[in-house]
């Protein structure tokens, strides 16, 4: 009996352990879902349909503290975007205050004249508002050259441009308090052997934006592409390799 009892104990904290590794996963609809990754931070998963590409995921992200969200991409439409609020609103009990797209694709401010009908405050790299004015889309309101920082209660978020890369004017976001780096388009998943779309990129600028990004953030624990599975600092390293190649 007493050894039955001490495997009992040993069990179990691994159990537990398991558990608290293992993301929280919420469908919304059959074209959104969220995944936590941190108490503060869940990935939001959008489905698409391209003539080039079939039915696509896109990742975004949700940062919320004391009832305070932090968008950054939107799903590629005003409707999912719509049904992403009202969970955040429903489930998080939160409100969007802020908006920043990762660059002006429709699968990262798809859903910007949504935000604006309710409201929301969005914030984008100069550049990223010049091409949006040149090719008649939503414009957000509020432009930066470099860097911009928002602050969420006692936690900081930082946006910076390093330069071009899958598109003249992709950011990158970091958030210290989570380790956390929001990369967007200018990071591959490990799994695609290719670059995806680089219609609108910059493919001599890419490698150098990326030995920056890598550079800056030495101590990001998790990566998140905007597209397919996220993961650690190999995302970035994954990205430069095919750059290189």
């Amino acid at each position: 009996m007493k050894h039955l009892i001490l495997i009992f104990f040993i069990v179990i904290p691994k159990i537990d352990a398991f558990a608290q590794m293992t993301p929280e996963n919420i469908k919304i609809t059959d074209d959104l879902e969220v995944v936590k990754v941190s108490d503060h931070s869940w990935i939001h998963v959008s489905w698409s349909e391209s003539p080039n590409f079939g039915r696509f995921s896109s990742n975004g992200l949700v940062f919320v503290d004391k009832g305070r969200a932090y968008l950054f991409d939107t799903p590629a439409s005003d409707y999912l975007t719509s049904e992403l609020n009202t969970w955040i609103l429903t489930s998080l009990h939160s409100e969007i205050v802020a908006f920043v797209p990762n660059h002006w694709h429709e699968d990262c401010m798809g859903g910007l004249n949504f935000l604006k009908s309710i409201g929301v405050k969005s914030y984008a790299s100069q550049k990223t508002i010049e091409i949006a004015k040149n090719k008649h889309l939503p414009i957000p309101d509020t432009g930066f050259a470099d860097s911009l920082h928002l602050q969420a209660n006692d936690k900081s978020i930082d946006c910076y441009y390093f330069g071009a890369g899958h598109s003249l004017d992709n950011i990158v976001v970091w958030i210290p308090s989570e380790k956390i780096l929001f990369a967007g388009c200018m990071a591959k998943a490990m799994n695609p052997q290719g670059l995806g779309n680089t219609v609108d990129g910059d493919l001599n600028e890419w490698p150098k934006t990326i030995d920056k990004v890598i550079n800056k953030f030495k101590t990001a624990n998790t990566v998140i592409p905007g597209h397919g599975s996220w993961g650690g600092p190999e995302l970035l390293q994954h990205t430069k390799d095919l750059l290189t190649k």
